[in-house]
């Protein structure tokens, strides 16, 4: 379990062909079947019976950019509103998470840079928002900006890891006790801290997210608010983990990792082997929490606004 096998099974009678192979992780082996992630996703059921040759392979090499990661999670977060500006993104949505109210930079604005940032000013004052740039640590974007005064803030790392290494860390953990659905409820909702009393449409719109995206529930015994909750978002290979908290009353049982149990689980079903997530770089015990389960830093990155203006 949670190595990258290559297998050799043999083909059904009328299959064109003696043997097939089957390349990917494997993500579960019970009652006589083997469960393998291939690289694009898609899920293969192979008979004990029937391999006739297996091996352990080399894992892939990431070929992700920090570009290419912060496009999947932008998707996984959508915005209200969003406009391309060459390789910038911006996005607005009544100021609910930084994420989903900033600049994304993923390469060159296609415009000198002081006529970018005026049609970025320009963007934003039309909605009444202030301006926010999200950057990758060493984007040329994130120099100019520092010498322009704009200070940074809300550092940040990206981190993935192998699903498969995810579900060996926590096999011992029992998850039946989650409950697992595509809808935003209420319930949920009442246990998310960055939600206040009564959640608009923008609260509700980047929460819900995109097809593949799943929330995790874990009751309170006592009928009360949820004990523990979390997000994921299933996109072909990859999965987005977020806003995984434990109430206070609950917390030192392991529900946190109860639930990225259940979440990982159900993502794996979806095809996905490769997770990502996001956690600001001073939350040590969210990165204890990630480093034990195989998480590892793929780039960082922080947000910087314009200076305050004293009078």
């Amino acid at each position: 379990m949670g190595r990258r096998v290559s297998l050799r099974r043999e083909l059904p009678a009328g299959s064109g062909a003696t043997y097939g192979d089957v390349v990917g992780d494997l993500v579960d082996w019970t009652e006589g079947v083997l469960t393998i992630t291939r690289r694009d996703g898609s899920i293969a059921r192979v008979a004990e019976a029937s391999v006739v040759a297996a091996k352990v392979v080399p894992p892939t090499v990431s070929r992700l950019t920090p570009a290419r990661l912060q496009d999947i999670a932008n998707r996984a977060w959508p915005s209200l509103e969003s406009a391309a500006l060459g390789d910038w993104l911006l996005r607005s949505s009544e100021g609910f998470t930084r994420r989903a109210n900033s600049v994304l930079v993923l390469g060159d604005p296609g415009l000198p840079f002081a006529q970018a940032l005026d049609r970025v000013n320009a963007w934003y004052g039309e909605r009444g928002r202030p301006v926010l740039f999200q950057i990758p640590h060493d984007d040329p974007t994130d120099a100019l900006l520092a010498d322009l005064g704009w200070p940074p803030e809300g550092d940040s790392l990206m981190r993935t890891g192998r699903l498969v290494r995810v579900l060996d860390v926590l096999h011992d953990v029992d998850a039946s006790g989650v409950h697992v659905d595509d809808t935003l409820t209420d319930a949920w909702l009442s246990a998310y801290h960055h939600v206040g009393q009564s959640p608009g449409r923008a609260e509700r719109h980047v929460l819900q997210g995109p097809p593949g995206t799943l929330f995790a529930t874990v009751p309170d015994p006592a009928g009360g608010p949820p004990a523990a909750i979390g997000r994921v978002c299933a996109q072909g290979r990859y999965a987005g983990f977020s806003a995984l908290e434990v109430a206070p009353d609950h917390r030192r049982r392991g529900l946190a990792r109860t639930v990225m149990r259940a979440l990982t689980d159900h993502a794996v079903a979806r095809g996905a082997s490769t997770g990502w997530l996001q956690v600001e770089s001073d939350n040590e015990p969210a990165r204890e929490l990630y480093d034990g389960l195989g998480f590892t830093d793929h780039h960082g990155y922080h947000y910087r606004r314009p200076p305050v203006v004293r009078p």
